[in-house]
């Protein structure tokens, strides 16, 4: 096993005036067994940057090392890492047992020593008792476990993992996470997971990585992430519904959005935002329905999800939801709900950059 580190990792495509920047300095650690998910939406470059780990893409600047090793020049055969893709990539004329071997057979490994690797890892993922059919008589799920068994086989220094989910249906992508987490406290080797599911990021990451544009927005552990969002990126991207954002411009102990006067909010006492234009922060579940609240949602829709309900609706000419309890009352349209929030569910950040502010 090994760590790895990513130094001021630069990627550009095409060269002189034409050349495209899709990863612009990105720098992180990832321990020795550790599991890091990289996070965000399509297009931000996470894949890009696992790619320049596993040797797949070239790295136009910045440093990559597996343990003490830079492998910026390293060919991908020799770094030691194992992929695990999203569309499985099986021989369909091989058995399981000979897909899950081939890259031991053909490094020449004995017979004797791929029995027992294919055997440990068929049992690590319930595959015992397929080893003889081929990927046509399996369910997508047991394909990518047969994916997933043959890079266990390996033994490698890292996992590396490209949406590997993503092809699955939603009760066989919440039972794969299961079986991811198991076999990662099995085995401790060090992983680099990539996904654009902010659920499937909270759910199986140690720490993990926030990206937008080809730029690491926050690095942390899904609690600190989500307790303490960065930017109004992380704020809204990171939680499901999202933060709740108001933008409008302080003024003591008021909000006064950007429209119509009487559009503004009332502060809570012990909220210290500075003036200026600002963006403030609250999780749906952080606003609780209360008799003379300061604030007022006037409900346009209420969505039913067994435990919980979702309320949205207008809160000072902006959109906004609150998660209630699903056995309260449920709100009608054109209900004025009032709500109130505390100072310490509350998160400010500046207008213009999107950066949290100490409040």
């Amino acid at each position: 096993m090994a760590s790895i580190s990513l130094r001021n990792i630069v990627k550009r495509y095409g060269t002189g005036p034409s050349a495209v920047q899709v990863i612009h300095g990105a720098s992180a650690e990832v321990a020795d067994g550790e599991f890091v998910v990289i996070v965000g939406p399509s297009g931000c470059g996470k894949s890009t940057l696992l790619r320049m780990v596993a040797g797949l893409e070239a790295v136009t600047g910045g440093e990559i090392a597996i343990g003490e090793r830079v492998v910026n020049q390293v060919d991908p055969s020799e770094r030691d890492i194992a992929m695990v893709f999203q569309n499985y990539a099986l021989y369909p004329h091989m058995s399981v047992f000979d897909n899950m071997a081939y890259g031991l057979k053909i490094r020449s490994v004995p017979k004797e020593e791929i029995r027992r690797r294919v055997d440990q890892a068929a049992r690590t993922l319930e595959l015992s008792h397929l080893l003889d059919r081929k990927p046509r008589q399996l369910s997508g799920g047991q394909r990518q476990r047969v994916a997933m068994g043959r890079a266990i086989v390996r033994s490698p220094q890292v996992f590396l993992f490209d949406e590997p989910l993503s092809n699955l249906d939603a009760k066989l992508r919440a039972q794969t996470r299961l079986e991811i987490q198991k076999l990662h406290r099995s085995l401790r080797v060090t992983s680099l997971f990539v996904t654009h599911d902010q659920v499937e990021a909270m759910t199986l990451a140690e720490r993990m990585i926030v990206m937008n544009a080809g730029r690491i927005e926050q690095i942390g552990t899904p609690e600190a992430v989500y307790a303490r969002p960065a930017s109004t990126f992380v704020a809204g991207f990171i939680g499901s519904p999202p933060m709740n954002l108001f933008t409008g411009r302080v003024q003591g102990s008021t909000l006064q959005m950007q429209g119509r006067q009487e559009d503004a909010l009332a502060l809570p006492a012990g909220l210290h935002l500075p003036d200026g234009e600002r963006v403030l922060g609250v999780r749906p579940e952080h606003l609780r329905v209360q008799a003379g609240g300061a604030w007022t949602l006037q409900v346009e829709m209420v969505e039913m999800l067994g435990a919980e309900r979702l309320v949205h609706g207008l809160m000072a000419g902006q959109m906004a939801t609150v998660r209630i309890e699903g056995t309260a009352a449920a709100p009608q349209p054109g209900d004025r709900l009032p709500l109130a929030a505390s100072a310490e569910h509350l998160h400010g950040f500046d207008a213009a950059t999107g950066l949290r502010l100490a409040i």
